[in-house]
């Protein structure tokens, strides 16, 4: 469907070997800006009252149907402001973000090269704001770091009545969630902001037997390169060490992660005068200072390549938030996320 409107709008377009989309648009000498939309949706099913409702067990309960859209909008705009364009504009369809591994193939692959600045724009909801308005973030650091991890615990099955003729994983996986829960309040500097959160413990079928292995997985979100690496190597140590106290083996991997996202200053200052030119009262400066932790951004990684700036644009107040399953989007606001990004191009 994006490539059929790609073409639609008069753009060629290329499926990278990750799987995303891209096009160009402008003059082939000079700078390159790169837009860059998610398009990735949740193994969510669907359960929000609109006819387009997804029936497949699949949703876009993170918006990201609605960055596309801003992005196809872009896209008709700039071609239509074709003549006069002074910079060239590289559009990015990127897929797999919230498995945290797109962002990164499609560096791998070269997207960001001669690129000069990046931008992006994140819906958001329950804001409270008019939809369509848009928010600048501070400049630094504005997502956290994400990493996805897995314990693998192996012991040895039994008879649930004779649990001394085996070695039980679920005792080690029990306390090894324990244990990781002390991470962020013991061992973080209190200005610190991380967290450790298990999502799925799973081990056994039965009710009367112990099995041989067990597993947890988890993600961890802190501000900081270097508590990242210490909270990495500490959920590796707690692992390992839990499990050698009651005699399982373990195995921890780290399948898929992205650094803290960064907004570039500079971007960032050039930005202002432009959003408030283009949208007056439909624009929210954030103040500056640390914004907690919240949701990751894999578009973190495209940060650390090239000068980046990520944005949000208030989509309506579902009253439920985003990866919830009943959640909606008001479409008012994609005018307003197309001409931003856009004029951020231009």
């Amino acid at each position: 469907m994006i490539r059929a409107e790609l073409e639609e709008i008069g753009l060629d377009s290329v499926i990278g070997e990750s799987g995303f989309i891209t096009a160009e648009i402008g003059p082939g000498d000079g700078e390159t800006v790169l837009l860059r939309a998610d398009v990735d949706a949740l193994p969510l099913r669907e359960e929000a009252p609109e006819a387009f409702a997804a029936q497949n067990g699949n949703m876009h309960a993170c918006g990201h149907d609605l960055h596309a859209a801003s992005l196809l909008g872009a896209a008709r705009i700039l071609k239509a402001t074709e003549g006069s364009m002074t910079r060239r504009v590289r559009f990015l369809f990127q897929p797999a973000e919230e498995l945290l591994e797109g962002a990164a193939a499609a560096v791998e692959e070269g997207i960001c090269k001669g690129v000069s600045a990046a931008y992006m724009l994140h819906v958001a909801v329950n804001t409270g704001l008019p939809a369509g308005t848009v928010i600048l973030p501070p400049e630094g650091q504005i997502a956290p770091s994400a990493d996805y991890f897995e314990i693998s615990l192996r012991g040895k099955g039994c008879h649930g009545a004779d649990p001394a003729s085996g070695v039980d994983p679920l005792s080690g996986a029990a306390r090894i969630l324990l244990g990781l829960q002390h991470l962020t309040s013991r061992e973080l500097p209190s200005g610190a902001s991380a967290v450790v959160t298990v999502g799925s413990v799973h081990g056994g079928d039965a009710y009367n037997v112990i099995p041989d292995s067990a597993r947890l997985q988890g993600s961890l979100r802190c501000y900081g390169d270097r508590f990242r690496l210490r909270l990495q190597s500490r959920i590796e140590e707690i692992s390992r060490y839990t499990a050698q106290a009651f005699g399982l083996s373990s195995e921890v991997r780290f399948p898929a992660g992205c650094p803290s996202l960064i907004n570039d200053p500079a971007l960032r200052r050039t930005a202002l005068p432009i959003l408030q030119s283009l949208l007056n009262d439909r624009l929210l400066v954030a103040p500056q200072g640390p914004s907690g932790t919240a949701g990751s951004e894999d578009f973190a990684v495209i940060s650390r390549a090239v000068p980046s700036l990520m944005l949000a644009l208030a989509a309506g107040d579902p009253g439920v938030g985003l990866h919830h399953p009943k959640v909606t989007f008001d479409e008012s606001s994609l005018p307003y996320g197309a001409a931003t990004l856009a004029s951020l191009a231009l």
